[in-house]
């Protein structure tokens, strides 16, 4: 078999086994991505592989240039790949996209291990002590209810049903005294 009937034959395999799941995208026929982790994890990460012209005889493009894993250290991106590197040169021949998206997904918590997410570790600890202060004096101050004088009281129990809630419908519009107002103006 040659290159392409080899990749032809990956790419169905591909799109079988990945039918459906959200973190598999074809860009096209021959580059796709995955998102190992959930779209909230701060240790999600997401790979790209391009296959060459003489690929599987030759070695994929591995990226992770992605705008997604902009969060992610260069060191850490360079640490994955080279494991990845070494993945593929031991699969060097044979089909190997789909190997390469599990052994990432089989070893997502050790590819992330040295990766510390800065952006949200620092709002998180700056919403903390923002909301802190806020919080501390209201809750010694027990917070008093508005007092309704005894004519208050008894304009709202007259609006209300016995549960307390407006009426259905007491801010509706009525559409034909609406409209006959309007008409009659129109009619002049």
């Amino acid at each position: 078999m040659n290159a392409n009937e080899d990749q032809e034959m990956e790419l169905e395999a591909l799109r079988s086994i990945y039918e459906g799941d959200e973190s598999f995208q074809e860009l096209s026929p021959v580059s796709f991505q995955y998102r190992i982790g959930e779209n909230g994890d701060p240790k999600a990460l997401l790979i790209e592989i391009s296959w060459t012209e003489t690929y599987p005889q030759t070695p994929p493009i591995l990226s992770m240039n992605a705008f997604f894993n902009n969060t992610v250290s260069s060191a850490v991106k360079q640490s994955i790949l080279a494991k990845l590197q070494e993945a593929v040169e031991a699969n060097l021949g044979t089909a190997m996209t789909y190997t390469l998206f599990e052994y990432a997904k089989d070893n997502k918590e050790q590819f992330m291990e040295n990766h510390n997410p800065i952006n949200s570790a620092t709002s998180i600890s700056n919403i903390i002590s923002i909301e802190t202060p806020n919080t501390a004096p209201s809750s010694k101050k027990k917070d008093k209810k508005e007092q309704l004088s005894k004519a208050q009281k008894r304009k709202l129990a007259d609006k209300t049903d016995h549960k307390g809630e407006l009426p259905r419908g007491w801010n509706w519009v009525d559409v034909v005294k609406h409209l006959s107002k309007t008409g009659s103006k129109d009619d002049e």
